[in-house]
């Protein structure tokens, strides 16, 4: 359920967009990240720190967007939001030698340190991917491809990589049952 709440907005998106056009899609999913933290605020429930990021990047790039009518800014919101996932990841590994990886997921599950390093340096490795992706799919092909791919592409890349990490990591969850 937490998955398709996090998707909230992008799906929205892809349906103004269909029906409005990119700008109306903009603010749409401008609206919905607001909705979004005012639903989890209002129950009481905490905001998780992605969120609040998504949240300041979707105003900055989506009020580029709509100040200065030019598509090119909101194309770029989903690299920017990768690039950040991945810094920040990257950040606690080199700078504060913590594995952010493992500071999330370690109430779900037990892994050697090899593995907690795998998992995290994939999902930087994901995180780039992605941002790179997202800019070749919004500047070399067109908006409607582009808004395709924001949905079904990079919903089908998250599901073949988390599916091919639970594939690597389920050795380790077998050896600790």
């Amino acid at each position: 359920m937490k998955f398709l709440f996090d998707l909230f907005p992008v799906i929205l998106f892809f349906i103004a967009y269909k029906f409005a056009g990119i700008y109306a899609a903009t603010g749409v999913a401008m609206a919905a990240t607001f909705a979004q933290i005012g639903w989890l605020w209002f129950r009481g429930r905490r905001i998780d720190t992605m969120l609040w990021v998504s949240l300041v990047i979707i105003t900055v790039f989506g009020g580029m967007t709509l100040a200065l009518h030019d598509e090119t800014f909101i194309k770029w919101k989903p690299t920017v939001l990768y690039w950040a996932f991945a810094a920040v990841l990257l950040g606690g590994t080199l700078f504060f030698k913590k594995n952010l990886m493992r500071t999330l997921l370690a109430e779900q599950m037990e892994l050697p340190e090899a593995a907690w390093k795998t998992v995290n340096w994939s999902w930087i490795g994901f995180f780039l991917f992605m941002g790179v992706a997202n800019l070749v799919v919004a500047f070399n092909f067109s908006t409607d491809d582009w808004v395709n791919f924001k949905l079904f592409g990079g919903m089908g890349l998250m599901l073949v990589f988390v599916l091919g990490q639970g594939l690597l990591l389920s050795k380790y969850l077998e050896e600790n049952k």
